[in-house]
């Protein structure tokens, strides 16, 4: 089966990379999630709470996990959203922009490392098929 399905080779290879980001991040007391919330987060700005979990992929409950651990450690703090009295903007500490610093270095060495050995040719086509899937789901074309 894993040589005729598409869905096993996406599955596989984000499992992979998944795997690959955790032991990397876990050098750092991290995780995958913690590294791709700060890299969600504006580093100057902040950033709502709704566009971190919109960004990510995430369910409100998880991103909530996410963000007390990141507030727990001291990585971020919240304010009120003065545009928006209901809501709540995410702010990065020295030490979360230090983190995020760490993470945006870590995607682009996968990036840099994957383009080292793959054609824009081959780059190109795999993106116009990631996207091509992304809306056939979108469009509920397929289900």
């Amino acid at each position: 089966m894993k040589e005729k399905t598409i869905d096993y080779a996406l599955r596989a290879t984000w499992q992979a990379v998944a795997r690959m980001y955790n032991e990397e991040a876990s050098k750092y007391d991290a995780s995958m999630a913690v590294g791709f919330a700060l890299l969600s987060i504006d580093k100057e700005e902040g950033t709502p709470s709704s566009y971190i979990s919109n960004r990510m992929g995430m369910e409100p409950t998880s991103l909530t996990r996410t963000l007390k651990t990141l507030e727990d450690r001291g990585l971020i703090y919240r304010e009120k959203n003065p545009e928006d009295g209901r809501g709540v903007l995410i702010f990065l500490t020295e030490e979360g922009k230090s983190k995020r610093e760490l993470s945006k270095n870590t995607v682009l060495r996968f990036n840099e490392v994957v383009r080292q050995h793959v054609t824009d040719v081959q780059l190109a086509h795999f993106m116009q098929v990631t996207e091509l899937i992304n809306d056939l789901i979108a469009e509920k074309k397929i289900f």
